[in-house]
Parts: C-alpha cells; structure tokens; sequence
C-alpha cells in the first residue's frame, strides 16, 4: 500500500476546519453523533496536525452537517481523492439517494427554523449511516404484509 502523503491529508483537513470554524457552537458534537463517534474522533479527523485520514464513507456525513459552499466542497473533493486515489469513487458503488419531502411547523423564528431544519438534516444523515451498517439486510415483513 502506497503511502499518502501527509500535506495532502493536512490540506483537506484544512478546508474542513475553515468550514467547521464558522458554524455554530455545538456542530463537531452534532457531527461525532451523526457518525455514531466520539468528539475525540472528530477532533482527530477535523485537525491538520492529526495524520488519521477522514474514512470516505463520512464525507457525505460531513457535507451534510458542516455545510459546505460549492467552492469548498469541491477543494475538498479534489485534494481528497489526490490524497486517497479510487476512494471516494468505491465509497458508494452505486449509491442511489432519493429525496423526501417533509412538511413541518414553520416555528415563527428564522433561528429556530434553521435549528429544527438542521436537526432534521442531521437526523437524516444518521438514518443514511444507519442503512449503510444494516446494508443487504431486508427489514421484516409485519404480519399481513406482502413482499415489494
């Protein structure tokens, strides 16, 4: 396995902490529970000086929460797969996403808006997370019920 060098790591990680600087308090814990980690890891992940690379199976995760301008997504996209050649692309064969549209209490706030939307965006990554981990497995049929 070759090894990868450490300014390409430190350089994506960069874009990531920039991004991460200007969100709210509380967003690297609302990404280590989106992930199902630790803040430690997120520290780790998030932090140049750390040589852990970010596992490409987080990037969508991270892109979720955190919130990156197009501009920023793409850097990021572009030192990570020089830093990591054919990940990002076996991160998800074939991955297919849909959209779901939900209606939901207009709460009368703009903050508490962007916060009750923010915590249904994260709460849909971790459902994301949540169907990766269980990949392949059918969720049982209820009594009554014919299978798709």
């Amino acid at each position: 396995m070759s090894e990868v060098p450490v300014s390409d790591v430190a350089a994506y990680k960069a874009i990531l902490r920039d991004v991460l600087d200007r969100r709210p308090s509380g967003t690297r814990q609302r990404l280590a529970h989106a992930l199902g980690t630790n803040r430690s890891f997120v520290t780790q992940i998030t932090n140049p000086a750390y040589p852990v690379p970010i596992p490409s199976q987080h990037i969508p995760v991270l892109f979720e929460i955190c919130h990156p301008s197009p501009a920023e997504r793409a850097a990021f996209l572009e030192v990570y797969a020089r830093a990591h050649p054919g990940r990002l692309d076996a991160a998800s064969p074939g991955r297919v996403t849909r959209t779901l549209t939900l209606t939901v209490p207009d709460l009368g706030d703009d903050v508490w808006n962007a916060a009750f939307d923010a915590l249904v965006a994260e709460t849909a990554a971790r459902l994301a997370c949540f169907t990766e981990d269980i990949a392949g497995r059918r969720p049982r049929q209820q009594e009554g019920e014919e299978e798709p």
